[in-house]
Parts: structure tokens; sequence; C-alpha cells
């Protein structure tokens, strides 16, 4: 469940807990902190608010905002971007004192501005959208302007997390023409897995033989179960025809029981769980 799936849930079992941060702007009150408390009463019609009304300018309204977001993480990164950028366009300061403006240090400050300055526009909307995060957008940073929405749109078809999707750039930078970037853009399954993480025959040594071997087990096949995981969620899942879900549904169900298998032989495992 989502941060504001929580909230709205929160709000319609126990009402508003916590005032919102306002102050007046041009005649009506403009939102510091609480927005997702505000988007959760517009959807569950909730026509007052309990406000905490704070008398600020322009500029201290802006170092609200980061400040409030640094306790309850209620931004996302390019949001706070955003506000940066819009401190240092239109207000009196520049960027070596912005950090401690907003008592932030300056390689925070660096890399919020920098999604700005390096990523295409049509990428910067879709993280406005919620399409993609910002989380995505520093992989898609390395990649040159004109390349990162054909990459984005890879991403998003696909639900790719963020380490998948920083593979993605991987691949796609060392394609060795253009024949092998196009085929990664068709088909990104078949290349996220050509940078393993781990050593090809990892050993620990805190592990008996069969605990190695297990481990091993479990490492080369992970990734495999990722890319199904991957196709699963692909949009194109729902547009099977009968005869290809008659066809495929065998194979899911044994997957389906073999999960199933795994799962209870694991839960016997003594662990002490948090």
């Amino acid at each position: 469940m989502s941060r504001k799936e929580q909230i709205e849930q929160s709000m319609r079992h126990q009402g508003q807990l916590q005032p919102i941060i306002v102050r007046v702007h041009e005649g009506d009150y403009q939102v510091i902190d609480g927005f997702k408390r505000v988007y959760a009463a517009m959807y569950l019609m909730i026509v007052d608010m309990e406000c905490y009304v704070v008398d600020v300018d322009d500029q201290e309204a802006k170092v609200l905002l980061l400040s409030y977001n640094r306790t309850n993480q209620s931004m996302e990164v390019w949001e706070e971007a955003m506000v940066l950028k819009s401190m240092l366009e239109y207000g009196d300061v520049q960027q070596r004192h912005l950090a401690k403006l907003v008592d932030r240090s300056p390689s925070w400050v660096s890399r919020r501005l920098s999604l700005i300055s390096k990523l295409d526009e049509e990428v910067a909307s879709e993280i406005r959208m919620g399409v993609i995060t910002s989380r995505h957008a520093r992989a898609l940073m390395r990649l040159p302007r004109g390349n990162q929405v054909d990459l984005a749109r890879v991403i998003s078809r696909f639900n790719l997390s963020s380490r998948l999707s920083e593979r993605l750039v991987d691949a796609w930078l060392e394609a060795e023409d253009e024949d092998e970037q196009r085929a990664i853009l068709a088909h990104p399954e078949h290349f996220l897995w050509n940078q393993p993480d781990l050593p090809e025959h990892p050993y620990d040594d805190r592990l008996s033989a069969y605990g190695n071997e297990l481990m091993q087990g479990v490492m080369n096949i992970w990734p495999q179960l990722d890319i199904v995981r991957i196709s699963l969620e692909d949009r194109r899942f729902g547009d099977l025809v009968p005869s290809e879900q008659e066809i495929i549904y065998p194979f899911l169900e044994e997957l389906n029981d073999l999960s199933e298998k795994i799962i209870c032989l694991t839960s016997e495992l003594e662990i002490d769980k948090p």
C-alpha cells in the first residue's frame, strides 16, 4: 500500500489527526506541509480541514517546505529539485549559499538540481505525473537527452525497479551498435542479467558444502524468476487470446505449485524473525 493510500485509509476511519501547515497567499491559503492529506480529503470529499497558519514570505515558505519534508519524507526528489530551482531563479540567493539556507549539504543540493539540468523535458513530465520515480531518473541521467525517453518508456512498460533500470542503462551504453540498442529496447528482458552482481561461483567460508550448493542454486535461479515477474507485469499479459492462455497456463500453474512448496519448506527454517 502506498503512503497516499495509507493516508486515505487513515482519514477515512479516523479523520484528520494532524493539522496541515498553510500560509495566506494572494487572498487564499497555500499549503506548505500536508499535501497528501489535502489530496486524501479531496478524494474523500472532506470540506473542512484543520490548519496551522504561518506568516512567512515566498523564500521562507520554500525553506519550510524542504524542512518539513526532511522530517516526514512527504516530497519526491523531483519536487525538492523544483523548489530549489525556484529559489535560485526567483530568490536573491546563489547556489553556493543555497545549501546553508536549507540546512543541507552542497552535494545534496547539487544532486537535485542536476535532475533538472540533465533530464529530457518529457522524462521530467513523466516524473511529475508519477509514471517513473526520481530513482529511475538518476539512471536515465547517464544517457544523452535524446535517448532518455525511449528507455523511460521501457522502464514504465516493464515496471522495472531502480536497480534493473541501472542495468538496462548499462546494457544500452555498452551495446556495440544501434542494432543492439534497438534490440535492448524491444526485448530488455534478454539483457537485464548480462551484468550479474555476484561472482559466477561464490563460496562462503561460513557455509558447509551443502550450504554453498544451496546458495549457488538460489543465486542462479532468482534472476530468471525476476524476468518471469517482469513478463507477467507486462500490459500485454492481459491481451493473451484464449488459445495462448490454454498453452501457457499449465506451466504457470506448475510454477505456482513449486513456489508454494518452496515457501512451505523455507518456513521450517529455525530463524528468529523480528
